[in-house]
């Protein structure tokens, strides 16, 4: 005879349990999965594809296993680390293969150099469809290539930052990272977007989400300490300063790696692979628009100007003038 259990204890832990409050703090474990999978965000243009791609080689000279995509529909995170030449996308590739009826290989769309292993999502022509769609596409696409199989340590993954709303904001919404590394400079539209990324991941961190901001990169440095000061505020770390230098722009410029210990750039590069590898993924503390405007000089940015309220008048301009009512108005009934 099956003997019935006793439930009354059962029931207590359960009542206790449905008594408690709440946490939406999420446990800082250690990531379970070897991979460390890392998106990066910046604004378009500060210095993520050049942060990356010697970022990428570094690891891969300090004996790591690494995988570069590049998630953004100008397609340019590889282009430093093959010498400008542009690889197939991912979508361009599966878009020609199944036309063809063939089915696309890792081969057509991943390439190496240096240790380190390389593609491109790609996105849609101009004005032909969705650049956040095409990335989920893509990642679908990565799938079926059997992504979740590979053998990687690091996965680094390139995000345009300036919007952080669909395909873009993927990584963050659906915890496909343990973290998030932002490129800034001591600009303030950098910042503004670095900002948005912080606020991206704490709305979804009290959605019950888990990625992090492990901490921000400043690229091209010129020592005004804006960008410092926001990881302050925002409480992330700074996990390395590249210098607005000459010698440092002339070899991207020229498409050479200098995230190697063969150039005089080799012992930042490992300071900051090491730091990549290390920090651990926190919650931020976004600014307010007036926050974020206050690292900066009032007379660079105009913090200080009052607004001013319109008037009726002022939208009317040259209709301006009073017209007589219609209104029928009864002094006495």
């Amino acid at each position: 005879m099956t003997e019935v259990p006793n439930l009354k204890d059962f029931d207590a832990r359960l009542r206790d349990e449905a008594a408690m409050e709440p946490s939406l703090e999420i446990p800082q474990d250690p990531p379970s999965k070897k991979t460390q999978i890392i998106a990066i965000y910046g604004k378009g243009g500060i210095g993520k594809s050049f942060t990356l791609a010697n970022l990428s080689h570094m690891m891969a000279e300090m004996g790591k296993r690494v995988l570069l995509i590049g998630c953004d529909p100008k397609s340019d995170t590889t282009s430093l680390l093959f010498g400008g030449k542009a690889c197939p996308t991912i979508i361009e590739t599966s878009t020609r293969k199944k036309l063809a009826g063939e089915e696309v290989k890792i081969g057509d769309v991943c390439f190496k150099r240096g240790g380190v292993f390389a593609m491109e999502l790609g996105g849609p022509e101009v004005g032909r469809g969705c650049g956040g769609r095409g990335i989920i596409h893509g990642f679908e696409l990565l799938e079926k290539l059997g992504f979740h199989d590979w053998d990687f340590d690091y996965v680094l993954l390139d995000f345009l930052g300036d919007v952080v709303c669909g395909g873009f904001g993927l990584p963050i919404a659906r915890d496909m990272a343990q973290k998030v590394i932002v490129v800034g400079s001591n600009d303030l539209q950098s910042l503004y977007v670095a900002n948005n990324v912080c606020s991206a991941v704490e709305y979804f961190r009290k959605l019950g989400g888990n990625v992090g901001v492990a901490g921000l990169v400043i690229n091209k440095d010129d020592g005004t300490g804006e960008a410092a000061a926001f990881a302050k505020a925002v409480n992330i770390p700074v996990l390395a300063s590249i210098p607005a230098d000459d010698d440092l722009r002339r070899k991207s410029a020229n498409y050479q790696i200098v995230g190697t210990h063969a150039t005089q750039w080799g012992g930042l590069f490992e300071i900051l692979a090491n730091a990549v590898a290390d920090a651990p993924p926190l919650r931020p503390k976004p600014l307010t628009q007036d926050g974020l405007l206050g690292l900066f000089d009032a007379e660079t940015t105009g913090k200080d100007f009052v607004l001013e309220p319109a008037t009726d008048a002022d939208m009317r301009g040259s209709f301006a003038a009073v017209k007589p009512s219609l209104e029928v108005v009864y002094d006495n009934v």
